[in-house]
This record gives structure tokens, C-alpha cells and sequence, in this order.
């Protein structure tokens, strides 16, 4: 790995490798501004078109249902035809179903852009994974950017549910956040396409079997499901934290308004300190004392009600900014660059499956229960099963030796 990363350097000016993380970060930034605001999203589409809040929630997991396909069936894409080529057909396709918005206002219609802009975010999103991978000469470095590329996914994730408040403050419709992302996306096609990239040899046998054959590999897997895990404790609060806390009576009401909001500037925070952090301490021993900390903020919140939630939902974000990144990190450098694509759409497959079934799975037992609570209750048992697993890979490190081997 290590020479193909000496290879790249000599042919590619070192410009370029600051170019390719500006043009990642923005990446996520631009599509963190669609898929993080549809909370704010949601009550709109409820009065727009008369729905259940069953039918209003697939515009949370249509999206996520299509990346995960998309990661699934299209990652290995990323090495069989090149980081580039991969990035600006995902690219093109998120700009086009961000302006097809403006063609229709219909409920379904809607439903396939969405599910074209969650097909788009796996391509482009695998592609830019891929290419971090490339640029970075060892898994501690690769880990750091990707803890500053989340950064901005965080920054995205602030801003797009802010301008729907902002849209709706005025009057205006909703959907001309996906013009502006839209937009945004047309510039970084542009920038993408004339951009010069790190050597790379496409790895033309790459397929669809060598991914799913991922699945049999244990740190593929390992990674993947300790991904999941988390994922599905991180979605339980900005989905499902402003319900509970309509519960809320006390004087903090400004708060319980705006929680969400803290929730991802506390988390956004985090992964940019995260990157001054693992040059500090073992991304071991982070990882397993942040996930005490959140497994802890949820047994409080559940032990003592909404009156603690209202303020350990929102401080969870900050200890859990580094999970995703570093794990996701983690997991891609356990493979050589060839297979960085393959292994990148596995994880991305299981994230979006978890972002999708794990409120989901939270409704089902609220509803059955009576109460949103009773989904919290399922949460925390995921929260406490991510810190067992970070104590474990802690005193165990069972993907030090691996980790190593594709450094060297």
C-alpha cells in the first residue's frame, strides 16, 4: 500500500491531495443538508398532503433503504471503473433529482427522487470513501480525515434542517432546500470533473460477488455490525428525541425546542476535536469510554424521565461524533485500496439498514407499549451492547495485526 501511496505522490502535485479533502468534505456536507432535515421536514409533508406518520416516515427510510442498495449492489463499482468515474455519475444523478423537485408536488413523486438521491449518495458517497483511502498513507491518518470529513456531514447537518426553518419562517416551500443543494452539487460536479486525481488502477474482475462475499470476513463484518449498532442508537435521537420530549412541562421549553439542534452542533463539535484527540490517546480506548458515556446519558435519561433526557440526549451527541468515522475508518483499512469501494458499500449498506429499521423498530414498540419511552427503552439496549462491544475491542484489539498489515 504504502508504495502505491509513494507512487501517487510523485505523479500527482501535492495540491491536489488538499483539493480531493476539500472536494470530499463538501460532498458530505451537501447531502448531510438533505438527509438530516427530515425531521423539520416531515410535520410539512404531513399537512401537505393529509398522511399518517407511518406514510410521512418514508421520507426517512426511502433514502436510506436506496444507499444501502446502492452500497451494496454498486459499491465494488468504485474500484471496477475508478473513484472518479463513480463520483460524477453519483454526483450528476443527486443534481438532477434535486432540481426535478420543481417538476411536481406529488406524494410518490417525491418518493422517487428521494429513493434516486439515496442511489445517487451511495455511489458518490462509496467513491469519496474510496478516495480518502487512496490519499491517506496509513490507517491512523485515514482515520483523522475521515473524523474532518464527518465534521462536515455535521456542518450539513446543522444547516439543512436551519434553512428549512428559515424557508418556512418566510413562507416558502421546503423544496427549495434540494435546489440549493442541487446547485451546490452542480459546482462540485464541475469541480469533480476538472479535478486531478491520485493514481489509481481500476480493478476490472471487481463484481457484485466479491462484495457480498465481504460479508464472510470478520472484520468486514465485525466493523459493519458494530457500525450498525451505533447507527441505530444515533438516529433514535434526532428521529425520535422531539417526541419524547413533548412529555416535557418544565421551564426549559426553549430547550426542549431546540434540542435537535444541540444534539448535532454538540456531535459536529466532536469530530473536529476527534482529529486533535487520536493523535493523543488509542482510538481503542476513545471509542470504548465515549460509548460508556452514551450508554450511560440513555440508563439516565430512561431511569429518570424526560427532565434528564431533555439534557443527555442532546450532550450524547458529542461523545458519539467520533463512533461513525472512526469505526467506519477502521473497517475500510482493513482491506487494501483495490478493495476500498467493495468494502466501503458493505458498511454503507449496513449504516443505511440500521438508519432505517432502527426508528422504525422504536415506533413499532411505542405504539405497542402506548408510549415513545418504551422505544427509548430498545435504544438503550443498543447503546449498552456498542459499549460492550468497544470494551471488547479494546482489551482484545482483535484488528491491530490486520490494521498493521495494510499500513505497511
Amino acid at each position: 500500500m504504502q508504495q502505491l501511496s509513494s507512487a501517487a505522490a510523485t505523479a500527482v502535485p501535492t495540491h491536489t491531495y488538499t483539493q480531493v479533502k476539500w472536494m470530499t468534505c463538501l460532498m458530505f456536507f451537501v447531502f448531510a443538508m438533505t438527509t438530516d432535515a427530515v425531521g423539520v421536514i416531515i410535520p410539512e409533508v404531513v399537512k401537505q398532503f393529509d398522511l399518517s406518520l407511518t406514510q410521512a416516515a418514508a421520507f426517512h427510510y426511502v433514502p436510506m433503504i436506496f444507499i444501502g442498495l446502492s452500497g451494496l449492489f454498486l459499491g465494488q463499482l468504485a474500484d471496477q471503473l475508478g473513484r472518479k468515474k463513480i463520483i460524477l455519475f453519483g454526483l450528476l444523478i443527486y443534481t438532477l433529482a434535486c432540481f426535478a423537485f420543481a417538476l411536481g408536488q406529488s406524494f410518490y413523486f417525491y418518493n422517487l427522487l428521494l429513493g434516486l438521491c439515496g442511489l445517487s449518495i451511495g455511489l458518490f458517497k462509496t467513491g469519496a470513501l474510496a478516495l480518502i483511502g487512496d490519499i491517506s498513507p496509513n490507517s491512523a491518518s485515514h482515520t483523522r480525515l475521515m473524523n474532518r470529513v464527518e465534521g462536515f456531514f455535521g456542518l450539513g447537518a446543522i444547516v439543512g434542517p436551519a434553512l428549512v426553518a428559515v424557508l418556512l419562517m418566510f413562507d416558502m416551500a421546503w423544496e427549495q432546500l434540494y435546489f440549493v443543494a442541487g446547485f451546490i452539487c452542480a459546482l462540485l460536479l464541475l469541480i469533480a470533473y476538472r479535478m486531478d486525481y491520485p493514481l489509481y488502477s481500476p480493478q476490472p474482475k471487481a463484481s457484485i460477488w466479491q462484495t457480498l462475499a465481504l460479508v464472510k470476513n470478520p472484520y468486514a463484518l465485525g466493523f459493519s455490525l458494530a457500525i450498525a449498532c451505533y447507527v441505530a442508537t444515533e438516529v433514535a435521537v434526532f428521529v425520535w428525541l422531539p417526541t419524547l420530549l413533548q412529555q416535557y412541562e418544565g421551564q426549559w421549553t426553549l430547550l426542549a425546542a431546540h434540542a435537535i439542534t444541540v444534539f448535532f452542533i454538540l456531535r459536529t463539535i466532536g469530530r473536529f476535536l476527534a482529529e486533535w484527540l487520536l493523535t493523543r490517546f488509542s482510538w481503542t480506548i476513545l471509542l470504548a469510554w465515549f460509548s460508556s458515556v452514551i450508554a450511560l446519558c440513555f440508563v439516565l435519561s430512561m431511569w429518570h424521565g424526560v427532565a434528564w433526557a431533555l439534557w443527555l440526549m442532546p450532550l450524547s451527541g458529542l461523545f458519539m461524533s467520533m463512533m461513525y468515522p472512526t469505526l467506519n475508518s477502521k473497517g475500510i483499512s482493513c482491506f487494501p485500496r483495490k478493495q476500498h469501494g467493495a468494502a466501503a458499500g458493505l458498511i454503507l449498506a449496513f449504516t443505511a439498514l440500521a438508519a432505517a429499521l432502527g426508528p422504525l423498530l422504536m415506533g413499532i414498540v411505542g405504539d405497542w407499549f402506548g408510549d415513545v419511552r418504551y422505544g427509548f427503552y430498545l435504544a438503550t439496549g443498543f447503546a449498552l451492547l456498542l459499549a460492550a462491544a468497544m470494551w471488547w475491542n479494546h482489551l482484545f484489539n482483535p484488528a491491530e495485526a490486520q490494521l498493521q498489515a495494510m499500513s505497511d
